[in-house]
């Protein structure tokens, strides 16, 4: 088959009623639980599709019609199992471009030619998989699906519908790259205990982690494995550190920072940026009323300081401070003035001394929040320091 036939082919098939087009899809891997074979525990996608490659699931559907599966697809998910006639079928329509499929080239084709080595006696674990619409996940399979999206950049962070998520993971004891069911450890404690086979469980939680699933760019260090979830997304060039370090998923950074502190779930830090040790930024479930935060880019977040309000660019919460969205920040006249000539949306009241609160300030650039050591009074003013990372380190 040429290239033209290839195109002919899939575009008839588009148009037929068979095809929809979905918002993402891959082929996975899935582990089960070892009381329940149908009960999916993870899935490991090998490449994931996000608003791209909209010929391969073409071709994947096409596949499985050939197959005999159902393609009446009213759902929002489409979940199928693998066959060997599958894999054959696939990589028929994709005889143009079997040979140039190495490197970033082609990886659906790759994935199926992978899959052709394993052999049909083994592939009762994996699944082809399609979303079609971003609703809340009912599925494991389309949760890690969306989680893949949202730790490989390829789609933004806080773009997907992540609802219910945790009511459909399941939690599992964790070892290595296995997860295993807790009821599984439980039934068979003796047994394996007096065997000396009991696991060396690593943790306890719904979601693997980040370095299982994901490689990070060359320059990206992540030095404990266990501060960063899957879910999350690690800019090139991000340093996260050990100790009191830590990134949830669906939060992450968008550019080279410095990661010493902890970045909550739905929390997007700037490029440039420096959280220092121990500083905490709220989350949506945290103290801000709801609101994801985002920091802006060089922007420094002091050791041990707690941060509940968006900040702009440019930005310094001095170390040891609270700035919330209730807080109560003293601002000088000539301060406010200087602030107002970068953000003209921010209000000059013509006082002394005003007086706002801290989601008054919300999302500024420019801004240095400090205490005042004499009174403990919070203040604002307009930062004359420049935040930057050491090149060398990012």
């Amino acid at each position: 088959m040429k290239i033209a036939e290839f195109e002919k082919e899939i575009e008839a098939f588009q148009k037929s009623g068979d095809y929809k087009e979905p918002l993402a899809f891959g082929i996975a891997r899935v582990d089960c639980a070892k009381t329940a074979p149908d009960r999916v525990l993870q899935a490991t996608f090998a490449a994931i599709n996000y608003r791209e490659n909209f010929k391969s699931a073409a071709v994947f559907q096409n596949a499985l019609k050939l197959c005999g599966e159902s393609l009446e697809i009213s759902g929002a998910e489409l979940i199928a199992p693998i066959s060997a006639r599958f894999i054959n079928e696939s990589l028929n329509l994709f005889e143009p471009f079997i040979d140039e499929a190495t490197g970033d080239a082609h990886k659906n084709v790759q994935v199926l030619l992978a899959l052709a080595k394993i052999g049909a006696d083994s592939l009762a674990d994996y699944r082809v998989v399609f979303l079609f619409e971003d609703v809340a996940p009912k599925s494991v399979e389309a949760v890690y699906l969306k989680l893949y999206a949202l730790s490989t950049g390829k789609a933004a962070l806080r773009s997907l519908n992540l609802d219910g998520a945790f009511g459909v993971l399941p939690n599992a004891a964790w070892v290595g790259n296995e997860p295993i069911e807790l009821d599984w450890l439980r039934e068979n404690e003796i047994e394996l205990k007096l065997r000396g086979e009991f696991p060396k469980i690593d943790y306890v939680d719904k979601f693997p982690r980040y370095l299982q699933h994901i490689i990070p760019a060359d320059n990206t260090r992540i030095l404990d494995g266990s501060k960063v979830r899957f879910g999350a997304h690690i800019a090139a060039g991000t340093t996260i550190m050990a100790g009191a370090s830590y990134v949830n998923f669906n939060a992450g950074t968008t550019g080279a920072s410095m990661i010493e502190g902890r970045i909550s779930s739905s929390v997007v830090v700037g490029a440039g940026s420096d959280v220092g040790g121990g500083a905490s930024i709220l989350g949506v479930l945290s103290g801000t009323s709801g609101k994801p935060i985002t920091i802006g880019k060089n922007t420094l977040l002091g050791a041990n300081s707690v941060t509940g309000i968006p900040l702009g660019d440019g930005c310094i919460v001095d170390a040891g401070i609270a700035v919330l969205e209730g807080t109560k920040i003293a601002i000088d006249d000539k301060e406010a003035i200087e602030i107002a000539k970068i953000n003209p949306s921010f209000h000059v009241s013509g006082e002394k001394t005003q007086i706002v609160k801290g989601g008054d300030l919300a999302g500024l650039h420019g801004i240095h929040y400090r205490v005042n050591s004499q009174t403990g009074q919070a203040q604002a003013f307009r930062s004359k320091r420049e935040v930057k990372l050491n090149v060398e380190l990012h």
